[in-house]
């Protein structure tokens, strides 16, 4: 989220409902436009307490999304390192092989779904390393124990990372559906509208914008932050970036360097397949 826009966005619809209380002001009668202000703030309470409560469902909503993709992401992260380490047990020619693409694998994440995440044009389609992966792993063929218990946990670490990766595809994609935002705006235009109705030429200015102003800008700065947790990738402060899986290629390139492993990495920097 970038935060000076987000207080920008803030401060003018706190400005904007504290100029049309101020104008609705000029003709409203003595003691606001309602007779019965304890009927009147009644209602208002029904109204605040729905839209908050609301809210809230929204926020947890959202923020489970939030979570779900930060954790997907470490996950998957640290089950590749794992996996990595696993794949150098099996039989040296396969074990290799997966290896290398496993690093692959890693890089297409950060350089390539990651930017497409961003963009949100991110699909559900395997990673084609994904996919690469699991062509190796059928060639495989364990003949010690060692090598059959290797191949065996291989297999599930692959459904681990996998899993991993769909709950952080998942959150790219918006989880509050189009509804439920409708509502949230229309009970937040509402409740606006109603406040205008308080309106009271007997009061002074500075309080009557302060009956709308603090009301509307935490209205607005919780849409935003729910806005925000619903896309959790799309850059500013706080959203999610491919720190776990970076750290992990770094690690690769440690270990194989400690171990030795000099067999070539079947893809570029960026995890594409060209130079």
């Amino acid at each position: 989220m970038n935060v000076a826009v987000a207080l920008a966005v803030v401060i003018a619809s706190a400005a904007v409902a504290v100029g049309g209380m101020l104008l609705v002001r000029r003709r409203a009668p003595v003691g606001s436009y309602f007779n019965d202000g304890d009927r009147a703030a009644g209602v208002f309470g029904v109204l605040a307490t729905g839209f908050a409560v609301l809210l809230g469902l929204v926020v947890v909503l959202a923020f489970t999304s939030y979570d779900d993709a930060r954790t997907g992401a470490a996950t998957e992260a640290l089950t590749l390192a794992q996996q990595y380490e696993v794949a150098h047990l099996l039989p040296p020619a396969q074990g290799r092989q997966l290896a290398a693409e496993l690093i692959c694998y890693g890089r297409s994440v950060v350089h390539q779904e990651w930017p497409r995440m961003q963009r949100g044009t991110q699909t559900d389609a395997m990673n084609p390393w994904g996919v690469a992966l699991f062509r190796t792993l059928r060639n495989v063929k364990p003949r010690t124990p060692s090598e059959q218990a290797a191949y065996s946990k291989c297999l599930d670490q692959r459904l681990d990372r996998e899993t991993a990766r769909a709950a952080r595809i998942h959150a790219a994609s918006s989880v509050i559906p189009t509804p439920l935002w409708l509502v949230l705006y229309v009970t937040a235009a509402l409740i606006v509208g109603f406040m205008l109705f308080f309106a009271d030429s007997g009061e002074r200015p500075v309080v009557q914008a302060a009956l709308i102003g603090p009301v509307v800008a935490v209205m607005v700065a919780t849409i935003l932050l729910i806005r925000f947790l619903d896309n959790p990738y799309g850059g500013g402060a706080g959203s999610l970036t491919p720190v776990a899986m970076e750290r992990t290629l770094r690690l690769l390139d440690q270990e194989r360097r400690i171990i030795g492993d000099t067999t070539a990495v079947p893809c570029n920097a960026r995890g594409g397949t060209g130079a």
